[in-house]
């Protein structure tokens, strides 16, 4: 039998991965954008169902049967958005990775610009930061306390880490470790990995259908405990960088 996967693989280049539950109504309008913003791209759109009981599983098989190029993948239950990002990325056939969420807030027009950003073989991340946010006063305000508190405490240099528009390395988010808060630390993650991180402005628009199932980082009772350990997970993988391998060959190779 001839292995065709690594021609499967280099047959797409980004692969966009959109964690949704029960948003069956905001995908049927955010598909085609992502659809139009990634015209000439080689692209396959990935909807990683989690649990819901809406049809997003049903209306993206039927988007499937238009379009090759749109998949799902389904969690019989709900198991988080980093659990739904982590299964997205595992079976990704790009080697790059976009994420936006599947409310339809964040706007696809934004994708363009932050995989332009990975260009720079420096950058494993490039994240987007939003700017004039329509969120209550004290999800704003909650949201300002927590990224504070993160950047004090992981230097990790991003003022909004719940965005959900973000571009990355497959390989490079592969290396990094699971755990269930995952997706609210990527900056801090990849910058402990030796990586860059870009970032990018970006304006949310308001959801168009039914309500947040995905609150942000907004629990501080929750996310201290989170932020030590994974500071704790930075300082540890300093003393076994998983570039160092690389590093020592371009040093090698100067001298």
């Amino acid at each position: 039998m001839i292995d065709t996967s690594s021609n499967t693989r280099a047959a797409v280049r980004v692969s966009v991965v959109i964690p949704a539950k029960d948003e069956a109504d905001n995908l049927r309008d955010l598909i085609p954008e992502i659809q139009q913003a990634l015209d000439g791209e080689r692209y396959e759109i990935i909807v990683v169902d989690d649990g819901s009981d809406d049809g997003t599983a049903e209306l993206v098989a039927a988007m499937n049967r238009a379009d090759a190029r749109i998949r799902t993948i389904r969690h019989s239950r709900s198991c988080g958005q980093s659990a739904a990002l982590w299964s997205g990325v595992q079976t990704a056939k790009g080697e790059l990775i976009a994420t936006l969420d599947g409310d339809g807030q964040n706007d696809p027009q934004y994708l363009p610009g932050l995989l332009d950003a990975l260009d720079n073989p420096e950058i494993g991340l490039a994240t987007g930061q939003r700017v004039g946010r329509r969120a209550s006063f004290s999800k704003r305000m909650g949201s300002r306390i927590a990224n504070a508190v993160r950047g004090w405490m992981l230097n990790d240099n991003t003022r909004d880490t719940g965005c959900g528009l973000k571009a990355f390395r497959r390989a490079a988010f592969c290396d990094l470790p699971y755990f269930s808060s995952l997706h609210r630390f990527l900056p801090a993650l990849f910058k402990g990995d030796g990586w860059q991180v870009a970032h990018r402005d970006v304006v949310d628009r308001p959801r168009m259908h039914g309500r947040s199932k995905y609150g942000i980082f907004d629990r501080l009772a929750v996310g201290v405990p989170d932020m030590f350990g994974v500071r704790w997970l930075i300082n540890r993988r300093k003393r076994h960088p998983l570039r160092l391998a690389g590093q020592l060959e371009d040093s090698e190779r100067g001298a």
